[in-house]
Parts: structure tokens; sequence; C-alpha cells
């Protein structure tokens, strides 16, 4: 299945070689999508970047499908205003997805509640070959309207009760390689940003007890597909940290934030 997918994304995809100047045009097209937080724009550079795929780890409660709301908000906005001008599609796990949520964050940017959950579309996902199967319908659905945003909150959970014990880990990661594979052409194809959340777990070993013994599931494949790391952690009270744990562009670096009814915001903001 995952195959299926990968061929009807390839039919269209233009696959060949690129020069240096080809690739730098192209990539000055790309978008930058605001969190709703200046602090945590300003790590990333202006924002979720299209084009892309951004994984963003932690434990329960640290703001991970708060971002995933927001996010889904913010990428309509006018560019100038730190959004992509597109649509969202949001391929959700765990049943987590709110739309009254979505209707508060829109409310905080000015936007016509109505018209932003129109433009919000949303798949509940049961099992992980259900989960890949809707990046097929995604890809038709996008072929058809502007999207800006794919979110998957979260990519790890369906695969975790799928696949239990070393006995089934090879098949597990072979099936996860396939899904984040489609999931980057994607993001390549239709200049979307494409941002997954993920879990963790505490690594038990040596070198545990000299750092954050907390490690996102999946292993060096979810390690190597995504194009962008972050790390979220608690702080005080609705506070939030941010930790940039990975990037090809952007130094390691903190930032802080906060979550409440209008999404992601700063610290100290109401």
């Amino acid at each position: 299945k995952g195959d299926k997918i990968y061929n009807e994304v390839c039919k269209i995809l233009s696959l060949g070689f690129l020069t240096a100047a080809e690739i730098s045009t192209k990539r000055e097209h790309l978008s930058r999508i605001s969190t709703g937080s200046q602090e945590l724009d300003k790590v990333l550079g202006g924002g979720i970047e299209t084009g892309s795929l951004t994984e963003v780890f932690g434990e329960f409660r640290t703001g991970k499908t708060q971002l995933c709301h927001t996010l889904a908000v913010t990428c309509q906005l006018p560019r100038r205003s730190g959004g992509a001008e597109g649509k969202a599609m949001y391929i959700d796990t765990e049943g987590t997805f709110r739309p009254e949520r979505i209707t508060s964050i829109a409310a905080r940017f000015n936007l016509d509640a109505e018209q932003v959950m129109e433009n919000v579309v949303v798949a509940r996902a049961f099992s992980s070959d259900h989960q890949s199967n809707l990046l097929l319908e995604a890809s038709a659905i996008m072929l058809q309207d502007k999207f800006s945003l794919l979110i998957v909150d979260s990519a790890m959970a369906l695969y975790r009760s799928d696949y239990s014990g070393r006995g089934e880990l090879s098949a597990r990661q072979m099936h996860l390689c396939q899904f984040l594979r489609t999931l980057t052409r994607l993001a390549e194809q239709y200049s979307i940003a494409v941002v997954i959340t993920n879990q963790v777990v505490a690594q038990v070993d040596g070198m545990s007890m000299m750092a954050d013994p907390r490690k996102p599931i999946g292993g060096n494949i979810m390690a190597h597909a995504s194009t962008t790391r972050l790390y979220f952690k608690k702080g005080r009270g609705e506070n939030r940290i941010c930790r940039v744990y990975d990037s090809p562009t952007m130094p390691e670096a903190d930032a802080n934030f906060a979550i409440s009814d209008l999404g992601i915001t700063d610290c100290g903001d109401s």
C-alpha cells in the first residue's frame, strides 16, 4: 500500500537533476507559517517552513496539539501577516482535534470563524494502514485546491498499537519509512508545510544519567525523514519551552511560549 501511494505521487513529480540556481529560485517562493508566538517564530527564522517536514515531539501537554490547531489557522493568513494563504489538512490519529479551538484562534486573528473552519479539512485515522491511505486522498484533494499545510497528529500513535514487540519492529519501520517518504514528497510537490507530532520514551542506559533520558520514538528513520525537529518541554504553569533539536539551517536554541484558549502565544499574553 505504501508503494501504491508512492507511485501515484511519482506520477505528478518532475524527477531528475536541478541546478543549484534552480533550487535556490524554488526556495525563494517558500513561506514560513507563524506559530502564534513571536518568540518562537524568531528562533525558527519566521515560523514553520513550507516545502519540508517538521517534527514536533514532547511529553503529554507540552503544546504539540495546540501548535497544530494554531497553524491550521495562521496558514490561512496573508503572507505579510505570517501566513501562506492556503487551506489546512489535518490527519487526527488520537481524536484530539477540536473545532471550537479553531474558532477561538480565528477570533484572535480577526478572521471569519466560519470561513476558517471551511478551510480546514480533517480526517480521523484508525490504523497505520488507514493513515497511509489517507495520503493518497490528500494528494488528490491538493490537486484541486490550494493547501499550505498538512498536519499528522500524531504520526507514531497508531504504529505503537498496530505493531508490538521486537518481532514486528522491522515491519513497523518499513511501513513508517514509506509513510514518511510520501509525506516528504507531498511537501516538496505542493510546497506545503508538513507538521507531524511525535511522542517520547525514556531511554534507560548509562548515558541517561548525564542527559535528558527522553527521546523521540521512531528511531533513525524518523530522525532522517524530518527536516526540522522541535522538542517541546513543560515550564511553569502554562509556559512551555521549545528547543530546536535538529535543523539544517537553524542553530540549536530555546524559545519560551505559552498555551491558552487562543492557541500558542508569547509568555504573558492573554
